[in-house]
């Protein structure tokens, strides 16, 4: 009998993949509610309980990918990066910078003067997240003029409600 191979824990697997044995449970039996189940942690984003999943929206949101990708460069305080981010209000910098923080993607520097200076940089997790995010940026102004010609021609064959 062959060895399933058991995916690291946290791993993102493809849609249909297999969870190992001891996340699945039981037919009949939901899995327990209370502590993380094991299903949850099984790494399948596409699973509503799935913990990468949270993690996939806070980094994939609009102000997510714009923060991480901001502070590729390096360490930025809270008004270069307000700056950075055209359209975004101080305090959804703030409650987003948080949350990248709580995610061990961004780190929070408090240097000791009057008045406090802060600064954030990405952590090691956050930089090799930026260069698949970087790719994705890239793709984007490189196609965005198909896809704005793509969405102009639905637009036209549309009939309107």
């Amino acid at each position: 009998m062959n060895a399933v191979p058991t995916p690291r824990p946290g791993a993102l697997q493809p849609p249909g993949a297999l969870a190992p044995p001891e996340a699945v449970p039981p037919p009949g039996v939901a899995p327990s509610s209370g502590a993380p189940s094991s299903v949850a942690a099984d790494g399948d984003a596409f699973r509503g309980d799935c913990p990468g999943r949270t993690v996939l929206d806070h980094v994939t949101s609009r102000r997510g990918v714009l923060i991480l990708a901001s502070l590729r460069a390096g360490p930025l305080r809270f008004y270069e990066l307000r700056d950075r981010i055209g359209g975004i209000s101080e305090k959804m910098l703030s409650q987003n910078l948080r949350v990248l923080v709580r995610d061990g993607l961004v780190d929070r520097e408090v240097e000791p003067t009057v008045p406090p200076k802060v600064s954030y940089a990405l952590t090691s997790l956050g930089r090799e997240l930026s260069d698949p995010l970087q790719s994705l940026i890239d793709w984007i102004a490189t196609r965005t003029p198909q896809i704005v010609a793509a969405q102009r021609c639905h637009d036209l064959s549309t009939p309107e409600s």
